[in-house]
């Protein structure tokens, strides 16, 4: 058996979600070479596995756009600059020092790189799951779902968000159109979301496309071969009752893990990397991680502050790649996008 072939480039960037993409861009806008590696099969991350018809409201210049919308537009972004994309595919071993990378996915790809950008969201991720009896059935109907991937698919459906944070409020306020009924179970009375979403709740519950169910907590499922026909929930003292549903959407946010990452040498923290603020370096000389994975004092969890860190870091990785070439900074209306 023969050794797969080498792909070389001075920029691997590990994660194709917004943030990866637009380092691939400010990459290309410094003329460096890149290509991005990404565990899912297409371009996008989370924005497009978990919410693509999700609104995102924090997008300078979009006062709402959705998940794959963005993605769409980043990825017509890069599109000059005709980046490889090695999709589907883990990476799984790092060697090497700065300057001189290999690394090698699950797939057999090996890549030359003379740095490397860590641009894995969270890692790997999957939803915290309800401890209910009888789930997986459920699951498996769609009954219960983690993710809203097509918000038709809820037309005229009886529907159970379960949750206190941004993601139950956001998806309950999107679906409430929707929707024939939509509950709002939460352990208390008060949400963890913008100030804005907020209002907005308050608006829908007082017109009645949104009942709030506090302070209550998920406690089992009714209906038989998978089809749910009533969530049951409960208070700390034990009184229930049951809201007769046909979908339950539980947002108890994700479980990370950063995976292979971890095994790299990397300084890390719950899942998190530790980096430079002004240039994103990881402990590591020549890695750097921006966006959800990368953490320092201060840090916002924003894809816009993501989308400054990606700039940073290519900006950073310049002198390593063109070690003997200043790097004059000109504005992208001064010198428009390289040919």
């Amino acid at each position: 058996m023969t050794d797969a072939p080498t792909l070389s480039t001075d920029v691997a960037i590990i994660g194709a979600g917004p943030t990866g993409l637009f380092a691939a861009f400010e990459c290309g806008m410094l003329k460096l070479d890149c290509v991005l590696v990404d565990a899912l099969d297409s371009v996008g991350g989370q924005c497009a596995a978990l919410y693509p018809e999700k609104p995102i409201y924090d997008i300078p210049a979009h006062p709402a756009i959705e998940g794959a919308a963005l993605i769409e537009a980043l990825d017509r972004q890069i599109a000059p600059f005709a980046v490889p994309r090695l999709l589907g595919r883990r990476v799984e071993g790092l060697a090497g020092h700065r300057g001189a990378f290999t690394l090698r996915t699950d797939k057999g790809d090996v890549i030359s790189a003379r740095a490397v950008i860590i641009a894995a969201g969270a890692g790997a991720f999957g939803p915290n799951r309800p401890p209910l009896t009888g789930l997986e059935g459920f699951e498996a109907t769609g009954a219960v779902q983690y993710y809203v991937r097509r918000r038709a698919d809820f037309t005229g459906t009886r529907i159970v968000i379960a949750g206190g944070g941004d993601s139950a409020i956001d998806w309950a306020l999107a679906l409430k159109d929707e929707a024939e009924k939509i509950w709002l179970v939460h352990r208390r009375d008060r949400f963890r979301a913008a100030p804005e979403s907020l209002r907005q709740l308050d608006e829908a519950v007082a017109a009645g496309r949104i009942e709030k169910i506090v302070p209550y907590q998920l406690h089992g499922l009714h209906g038989t071969d998978g089809k749910l026909e009533g969530v049951e929930v409960a208070t700390l003292d034990g009184d229930t009752r049951v809201l007769e549903a046909d979908r339950l959407l539980p947002f108890f946010g994700l479980s990370t893990d950063l995976g292979p990452i971890a095994q790299w040498g990397i300084d890390s923290i719950r899942s998190t990397i530790p980096v430079v603020p002004s240039s994103c370096e990881t402990s590591l000389p020549g890695i750097f991680a921006i966006g959800d994975v990368a953490t320092y004092p201060g840090k916002l969890k924003l894809i816009l502050q993501g989308f400054s860190e990606g700039a940073m870091a290519a900006h950073a990785i310049h002198p390593i790649v063109r070690p003997d070439t200043a790097l004059h900074f000109e504005y992208s209306t001064s010198k428009g996008v390289p040919g």
